[in-house]
This record gives C-alpha cells, structure tokens and sequence, in this order.
C-alpha cells in the first residue's frame, strides 16, 4: 500500500515528538504513529493525538478581524495589513521607535523567531522585543552559561537518560506535562539505576520515584546547597576532576559548607536522613544526571538555584562525561530555538550577544545594514509588558496568551488594554486576541514547513502536510507584508527555507551555529544536533563534545559545495544541498554570503512552485526510515527482539521487542507502550488507530522520495563507545549530540563554579497570607490553553481549574472536596473548586494555569524578578484560602 502519510512532528511540547499526517478516504486528515523517530517511537499523548482537530476552521480564525465601534469585525488582509503598518508607522513618528513593542513566542518555527527578530531590529529600530520564552527556562539558560560558557537545554540525547546510573529530577512533573518520555526514566530504573525526584507535590512523577523529597516551594536553593554540604563532610569530590576541568571550587565550597544539614532541613522541611540517602544515591554509582525544570527555575533567584544543582554536578565530576551532567527539560515547543535566533531582548541570532561589537558586525552584515543602527538590549518579557501604555505605546503580538500566562495576569491585562495601539497574529481568537485592534489569523504547525529545536537541541523539520483555510496565511507574509508597507521591501521573504538559509549564515561561527544544517540534512537524518558549523574537519564543534568555535573561524562543506570563510569568500550551494525543485518565483536565486560574497543556488535547489500561503507544496523526502528515503542515523542498541531489514527499516517479534535500524528508526511490535504495567499518563496510539477525521481540511500529495543520496554507517563500540557515536555524514559536519566531553565552552575549557547562597523567596508567608502557592500544568492541556480549551475530549478529562488542599489544611478551612474556595495574593483572587489530596504539603496550595477568568491563577503569582534572568517568581507567592457559602 503507498505510504502517503505526511512525517511531521507534534505542536505543543518541547519533544516535539514525531508523527505522521494522513489522509483519510472520506476527506480531512488524521494524526498517526511515527514509530521511526526515536524520542518517542510512535507514543503521543492525549494533546498530541488530538492535534489534528485544532486544524479544524470551526475551532480557529480564519480572517482578519479590525476593531469598529468597540467591536472585533471581519475585513480583508489588505485592510488589517494597512491599518497595522499605518498605526506602526505614526506612534514610531510621534514618539520613537522605542514606542514600538514586539512580543513573540516560544511556539514559533525558528524562522518565524528569526525573523520577527530581524523585524523588530531593521524595520521598527526597537529594542523592545521579548517572548514569553523568557518565563520558562531563562534562569537555567544563565545559569548554565555561567557554569559552561553555553546553553543547551539537554547536552545529551534522552537516549543516554536509561544508560546512567541516578537521575535527580528537580521540579519537573514530565508524566503530566510530557508523557512520552516517562520511558526513559522507567527504563532508567529497569536498567537498575534510581530516580530521585524533588517536588513539593507527590506527583505522578514522583510515584515512579525510589526516593522522593517534598520540600516547602522556593527552598530548592537551599537544598542542593545541603547536598554539596554532605558530599564535601563525606569525601565524596571528585579532585581529579575539579583540578583539571574547573575553576572557583574554593569559593563555591565555603559557600556550601554555610548550610549544614540541620539548617537544611529546618529550611527545606526534607530531614537529614532524606538528604542523606540522596547524596548516597547519587555519588554511589559512576555516572549521574541532574535535570531541572520550571520548579527551581521560575523563582527570583532561579538562576542561582540552578547554579547551586550545577555545583553539586560539578563537584562529583557529574558533567562533560559520557553519561553524565546536568541538563535542563525545556518546555514549550520551540522554547530552544526560539531563544537562540533574535527574539529574546539580548540576543542576535546564533545565539550571539547583541551589545557584542563582533556580533552585531557579523549579523549587520548578513542583513545588509549598519551594525551602529541595530538598537541595543531592551527590557525582558515582564518589565516589557508592564511598561505598555506608558512608555511602549503600540505592540505586536505573535504565538503569545499573556493575559493568561503572565504573572499578575490582571495587571498585564490592564496594561495591554491602555495601549494606543495592539496587534495579535494568532491561530485561535485568544483572550489575548480578544483585546487586540486588529487580530490577523496565521497559519500553524501541519499548515507550514519549519524548522523547531528539541530539548536536546535537536533541529527538526516539520513538513507543511495540508493546505490552510481559505484567508489564513503565514506569520512570514504578515512580516514580509508589513516590511514592505514599512519602506523596508527587501530581506523577509515568505519561503521558509529561505529564510532558514539566511538564518544559517546570521548564526555561523556563534554558539548555536546552524551553518551545517539544510532542511534536506534535516528530513535525511531525523534532525540535526547543534552546533553544526559547515565544516567536514569538525573544527570548531566536534561530535564528541568540543566548544563551538569563535566567530570568524572558517567553515568549509565538502561534497556538497564550499563555503568560503565567513569574512567574504564566495559560496556555491549545489543542488544535492537542497530539496528538488523550483524557485519560489520559478527561476533562480541568489543568496551572498555572510559579508556579501557572491553565490548562487539554481532552481533545482528549491521547493517545487510556489509557497505563498495556501498554495500546496509536496515537500520532498520520503519518510525517515523508509526504504525510499535510505536513512541516515546512526544504528545503536540493537536487541536480540528485533533485527534491521536491509532497507533499514525494522521489524520486530511478536513479543514486542524494538530494535534499531541503520537508519536509527525503532519500531515496536504492537503500538502500545505500558508504564509499569499500565498506561498511566501516556495514552499511544494503536496500529489501527479509530478515525479521528478532521473535516475541512485537504492533504498534500504525498512525500517524493529524494534522489540518492550518501548514507551513513554506524561506529561498533562498547557501550561507553556508544555515547560518543555519531552519524558519519559526507560532506559535513555531523552535528554534536553530547557537549563538553572534552572541553567546556568557555575561554580555558573550564567549567566554572559559581558560589551561591539561600535567600528566602520575595514574598514569604505571615498572619494574613500564612500559604504558599505554588502553579503547574495538568496532562490534558498545555500552557495557557488558547488550542488545547478548544478540543472536547481534553476539555472533558480536565475541564476546569481546581486548588489542591491537604487534608489537614482542609479540616482546618472547613472545606470538603468540590466546594468553591478563593485563593488571595496580594494582587488579586481566583476562584475554583477544592481539590482534597494529601500528595501536597500541608501548608501549601497548588492551581495548574491553563484557565482564565475568575480560576486564572496567574491573577495571584508573584512578578519578582530573578535579578540575572528577569525570570518571574511563578513558584512561590504567599496566599490565603477562603471557603465560598452558596452564591460567593
């Protein structure tokens, strides 16, 4: 039967776990298994599943809306195009560039990221732009700069998670929040290894823990600090390695010899046989993992509460070696990516510093503008928000829900209502949306190609698999158009790949450097680790874990053509570089290179026809894995259960058993995925799945098989081999899936170690507020709930907000489970229905997010700021609870 599913990858998550698009014989389309990719072999959870259903033009905008009499009203693209351009435009005029705001999203393709970077930059001249990136892992992005001289959130592939020997998982409740990779750490367990989870919540999580510790929200800080305590009293440091591989241990060991186990405990509420049996568990085996999540990091000292589970890394020799070191769960979908490439308010793309002289000069000269006119660093994401209508008098708003997701939810609201001027790109009409002037519908993820960026800094390519409603078009046409309206008519084209191009050269040479990666590299090999520089001798990056190289450094491809160094010599992209195919417009294109060297790329080079929104593309390469398009992973771990046919696909026995083939794909035998047993929160789909069509929508033609191409071997080793095997890709660099294994990134290749101490949190509990609250997400929707509120079966298994209560606290309140109770902070209240568990701290509260209106609970959180990341204190505010009668 002809494969003509569509290989893609899931919206939501930073997973971004791979499925499949397929056409239904009744029309519409349906998500299925994609047991090839190996983050989740074919396993999705209830949101994933149910994507396809949000592609539906009943549940999303599907013509731009303009605000008449008070009203939100239908009006063509032209019209909502010029309104914006000519509001823009005049507050610009009247009070300065710095008037202008952009705010964009976590979500965003790294295209999209890229340019509304560029956009905000070259075409407003603002400095104020931000995402709502900055409220997810910015603390751990700091604090591992700090310590490593670079940020990734995983240095490691998940795969290497089951092979260590103890994971301390710290804030994270990834069985609710990303299910598919609970796998990992049960076969951490099964392996023999222990999991070690920290959360003030008995989550589902920490029931698959061997050792959970509770500790009081915001103490996080003081209980690594505790930890490194026991393993210096117990002789547990590694000299070797903190001789040779760091620096400033000295300092960072007074700094937790300060806090004693006693005092820990006192602070923390986790007892000293607790932290004992920790520092135990962790230091017994060889190798170690520490992996952190919003918990520890959405605090007013996040970036030091990182640190500190750093400094415990460092001190036992726990990073850059096989197996080992420290790594941070990102969250939303694109949330690496979309800090590397230019919306973040300090940064250029490549991740490079935007009041570094050298990087300004670098990008300037890709852009084609002078490096004095890019504006320096603007304010961070909150500091941003709250200074709308004062001194930032219009916005535009892109893949972003801050009346629901930022905190102090009804202060941000206000602010965004007293804006002269606000305009929203979005899918669904969101309660951001809802405040707009003028509101654009754009397209989303099975609608366009684009690249994201995994949590294990994997590139991925998401394929466009059907054509978008009739009046939807792409967040790259809004920016092209409104550049164009703005006197800029050059340098933001519509095409993807086009802009991915650009995006390759703006980041050569830079700690995130994608100068190595093509999309055609990217549907070949399953994705693409960074950093990938454009050289087949490695230099600069190396596949076993070297430092990126320093801009300037010269890149060369081999074998699919040459790329001079990146101060001016000529590039010649061959067509085996790209996808087969036409122009955009049909003939030729030009792309210089990084400072205006000449180079060419022919119409072969391109997607075929046009790519201008709703006009449908056939993208070329069949599935990963399949026989037509010849794999090019690396084949690791095979099993005795299962064996590699000869076109690299795999087959498995009837007992279910998964082996892997030499194009890296693993395949199951049967579809389901047990947790311990049971299903718990993962929910897989079956080989069979029932139809879930979504009407209205039509497919693509199916994938095309690429033209040969050179395939990859695979490297036998010993299984301390294997981490550091990579594919072997011709004529390039292979990407670098494990960091720091010979060096660090920073100047001397030395990690450094940062002394920290505990501080309390900005708001502690007293008489009137005597709680603490603490926020997270439930299984079945994501984020601020803008898509995942739109789709019944979620809606129906979590349809609402709820307050987790103790049972001790609830006796103490009066409330019994299901009355209406408030929850007051000292800037404002939420109301929701009690929830009675004794998996929560007596005297702690906790609401999940994803709701507004009277249960938002970002009403209540504290906007203290991490004083290095700007990062909101989400975690940790003081509350009181109070039970409604009838009719409060």
């Amino acid at each position: 039967m002809e494969n003509t599913s569509t290989p893609t990858h899931c919206p939501y998550c930073a997973l971004q776990c791979g499925m499949n698009i397929t056409p239904l014989p009744q029309g519409g389309v349906e998500v299925t298994e994609r047991p090839d990719f190996p983050v989740n072999r074919g396993a999705l959870c209830g949101k994933g599943r149910t994507a396809a259903q949000v592609l539906s033009p009943a549940l999303r905008l599907t013509a731009p809306l303009v605000r008449e009499g008070g009203r939100l009203v239908e009006a063509s693209w032209p019209r909502a195009l010029d309104l914006i351009a000519e509001r823009l435009g005049a507050t610009r005029e009247r009070y300065g560039p710095d008037a202008l705001g952009v705010f964009g999203g976590g979500g965003l393709t790294n295209e999209k990221a890229y340019a509304l970077g560029k956009f905000a930059r070259v075409v407003l001249g603002t400095s104020q732009i931000d995402y709502n990136g900055r409220f997810c892992m910015s603390s751990a992005a700091a604090a591992g700069t700090k310590a490593f001289g670079l940020d990734r959130g995983l240095p490691f592939p998940l795969e290497d998670i089951p092979k260590t020997g103890c994971v301390i998982l710290v804030g994270s409740n990834l069985a609710e929040t990303m299910p598919p990779s609970l796998r990992f750490f049960t076969e951490l367990r099964e392996n023999g290894g222990t999991l070690i989870v920290v959360d003030p919540r008995r989550t589902r999580t920490a029931e698959q823990a061997d050792l959970h510790l509770a500790p009081r929200p915001g103490t996080d800080l003081a209980l690594a600090l505790g930890l490194l305590h026991l393993v210096v009293a117990e002789g547990r440091t590694d000299e070797e390695y903190i001789r040779e591989r760091t620096t400033g241990w000295e300092e960072a060991r007074a700094a937790a010899m300060a806090h004693w186990p006693e005092h820990v405990e006192r602070i923390t509420g986790v007892s000293v046989p607790e932290l004992r049996e920790a520092v135990r568990m962790f230091c017994a085996p060889e190798t170690a993992m520490v992996l952190t999540a919003r918990g520890p990091e959405q605090q007013s000292k996040g970036t030091d509460t990182v640190g500190a589970w750093i400094n415990l890394c460092l001190a036992t020799g726990r990073a850059g070696r096989p197996l080992s070191g420290y790594g941070c769960l990102t969250g939303q979908g694109n949330g690496q990516g979309g800090r590397e490439h230019g919306q973040k308010a300090d940064q250029l793309p490549g991740y490079r510093k935007l009041d570094d002289p050298a990087a300004r000069a670098h990008v300037a000269g890709v852009w084609g503008v002078d490096p004095d006119a890019l504006p320096g660093p603007g304010r961070s994401a909150y500091e941003l928000l709250d200074a709308l209508g004062t001194d930032v008098r219009a916005l535009l708003l892109m893949g972003s829900n801050p009346v629901v997701s930022a905190p102090r939810a009804a202060h941000v609201e206000q602010r965004l209502r007293s804006l002269d001027f606000l305009a929203v790109a979005d899918v669904v009409l969101s309660e951001t949306a809802e405040l707009a002037d003028v509101v654009l519908p754009v397209t989303q993820w099975a609608e366009e190609t684009g690249t994201t960026t995994s949590l294990e800094g994997r590139v991925l390519l998401r394929r466009q698999a059907v054509t978008p409603p009739p009046g939807v078009h792409s967040d790259l046409y809004v920016l092209h158009e409104l550049a164009d309206r703005l006197g800029v008519e050059k340098g933001f084209p519509t095409d993807p790949e086009e802009v991915f191009e650009e995006l390759r050269r703006a980041s050569a040479g830079g700690p995130a450097d994608y100068s190595g990666i093509t999309y055609r590299r990217l549907a070949e090999e399953n994705g693409v680790f960074w950093p990938c520089p454009e050289d087949s001798t490695g230099a600069g990056a190396t596949a076993d874990g070297g430092a990126p190289a320093p801009d300037g450094a010269a890149d060369t491809a081999e074998g699919a053509g040459t790329a001079g160094a990146q101060d001016g010599g000529a590039r010649t992209a061959a067509a085996e570089d790209r996808f087969p195919g036409g122009a955009q417009d049909g003939g030729a294109r030009t792309a210089g290179d990084e400072d205006g060297g000449a180079g060419t790329a022919g119409a072969e080079g391109r997607f075929p026809g046009g790519t201008e929104p709703g006009t449908p593309v056939a993208v070329a390469g069949g599935p990963e894995g399949s026989s037509e398009g010849a794999g090019a992973g690396t084949a690791q771990h095979a099993s005795a259960a299962g064996t590699a046919g000869a076109d690299g696909r795999t087959t498995a026995d009837a007992g279910g058993g998964m082996a892997a083939g030499a194009d890296g794909s693993v395949a199951g035998a049967g579809g389901s995925l047990a947790v311990d047993g049971e299903d718990a929160a993962l929910d897989v789909l079956p080989d069979d799945p029932a139809s879930e069509a979504v009407p209205g929508l039509t497919p693509l033609a199916p994938p095309a098989p690429l033209p040969g191409h050179p395939t990859t071997g695979t490297e036998a080793a010993s299984e301390a081999r294997l981490v550091r095997t990579v594919p072997r890709v011709v004529g390039g660099h292979p990407g670098t899936p494990r960091l720091f294994l010979d060096r660090f990134a920073t100047p001397d290749g030395r990690a450094r170690f940062v002394p920290v101490f505990h501080r309390a949190t900005a708001e502690e509990p007293d008489s009137e507020y005597p709680l603490l609250l603490t926020t997270g997400r439930v299984v079945s929707q994501y984020q601020s709930g803008a898509q995942t509120r739109r789709v019944a079966e979620l809606n129906a298994a979590a349809p609402g907000p709820f307050v987790e209560l103790h049972p001790r606290l609830a006796a103490r309140l009066g409330a019994a489970d299901g009355d209406p109770v408030a929850v007051v902070s000292r800037r404002g209240r939420a109301v929701a229905p009690a929830r009675i568990t004794p998996a929560i701290r007596p005297d702690t509260v906790f609401m999940p997010f994803h709701w507004p209106g009277e249960g938002r609970a970002n009403t209540l959180t504290n906007p203290a700021l991490d004083p290095t990341s700007r990062m909101p204190e989400f975690k940790s505010c003081a509350v009181r609870v109070e039970v409604l009668g009838p009719g409060e």
